[in-house]
């Protein structure tokens, strides 16, 4: 069974494909069986960009990228394709329309552009077949003479960063304090009415994240029989479709459990066990919640307490409590479901930070004697 977020993207990545020439088109019906709808269809958005530039520089004198040859890509030359990376890298956009302030492409946004432009002209040439000669449509492949400039990043400098933008100091607790017990005397009485409505699907949500660590789209598609309260854990939907189960705090599954007593009645929801746990009412009904609704739940909440802060970031506050609580690495990868063990050091270099600043405080009490 594939996850809302793979349906919803492999439609866009359908429509989009529209649009295309009929090589690409080739080529991402290769690759549909075996790779992400997300990725194909950010790989398709930079193959947009790519062919609208080739048009807007007059490389090609057509006015619909679905009409740019083939030929084109064949005889690109490297100065040209070089050319529209220092674009892509030096093209400014507006950070905020109230101060006009600017920032420019990130060098790994244009990192995956390179990636995107080399698996497709690796298809062209190596691995495409035109019926008629046994060939692929052609040999000479340009972007294979693009390097790739690796980001240079140390785990102390992403770990500060991180450190930087989640709760530390036990805040996690004093967040959830808040939205169950401050936060409805902030809001109008409009906003009082939706947010009783909602409040224990709301915790719920916050909770989880904060208990589990699990992903935004690991959390959109819960499923009531999912949920194993006797042995505190829960099955999820990893990256890749796989399968996993993973344990969750047992408070977090209390406050998982009240908001599933008051579920059916609120959101005139089905209860049946493959029926999604987070959802929403609707005009007809109720409908599971999507990903950018609950996300905009995480960012409406921890706004009015400290900073917006994302799903992702809550998933690294549980992460760097667990690395602080443990210290334990096969842990935290387990349970994050990471692949490397280098994305878990993160955390631990993370809680190491906190730990030279304490060090830090704790030392500053000799000098009170001097």
């Amino acid at each position: 069974m594939f996850s809302k977020q793979h349906e919803y993207y492999e439609k866009r990545l359908l429509e989009l494909m529209e649009t295309m020439p009929p090589y690409i088109v080739e080529y991402l019906d290769s690759r549909l069986d075996h790779r992400s709808p997300l990725t194909l269809y950010s790989y398709t958005r930079d193959y947009q960009v790519f062919l609208n530039w080739l048009i807007s520089e007059g490389i090609t004198d057509v006015s619909n990228i679905k009409d740019v040859p083939v030929d084109i890509l064949a005889t690109l030359p490297l100065k040209t394709a070089e050319g529209f990376f220092k674009t892509v890298l030096r093209k400014k956009y507006i950070l905020s329309k109230k101060t006009q302030s600017q920032n420019k492409i990130h060098e790994k946004t244009v990192n995956r552009m390179k990636s995107a432009l080399r698996s497709l002209f690796k298809y062209l040439t190596i691995e495409s077949e035109i019926a008629e000669t046994g060939e692929p449509y052609f040999h000479r492949n340009v972007m294979q003479k693009i390097p790739v400039h690796k980001v240079s990043e140390t785990l102390n400098e992403r770990a500060s960063a991180i450190s930087g933008k989640i709760f530390t100091n036990n805040m996690d607790i004093d967040f959830l304090e808040y939205v169950e017990k401050q936060h409805e005397h902030s809001l109008s009485t409009a906003q009082k009415r939706y947010f009783k409505r909602d409040k224990e699907r709301d915790f719920a949500i916050l909770s989880l994240f904060l208990g589990s660590g699990i992903r935004l789209n690991e959390l959109a598609n819960l499923k009531i029989e999912d949920i194993d309260s006797t042995n505190f854990e829960i099955n999820i939907t990893r990256k890749g479709n796989k399968q996993d189960t993973v344990a969750v705090n047992p408070e977090s599954l209390e406050d998982v459990q009240k908001y599933l007593l008051v579920r059916k009645e609120r959101y005139n929801a089905d209860d049946a066990p493959n029926a999604y746990v987070f959802v929403t009412k609707g005009r007809n009904g109720y409908a599971p919640l999507s990903n950018r609704a609950i996300q905009k739940i995480v960012e409406k909440y921890t706004k009015t307490f400290d900073k917006r802060m994302s799903a992702h970031k809550l998933r690294h506050t549980y992460a760097t409590n667990l690395a602080e609580q443990t210290g334990d690495i096969p842990l935290v990868m387990t349970q994050l479901g990471h692949t490397s063990p280098e994305t878990s050091l993160l955390y631990i270099n993370t809680s190491r930070e906190k730990a030279r600043k304490a060090a830090e405080q704790m030392g500053k009490r000799r000098k009170r004697n001097d």
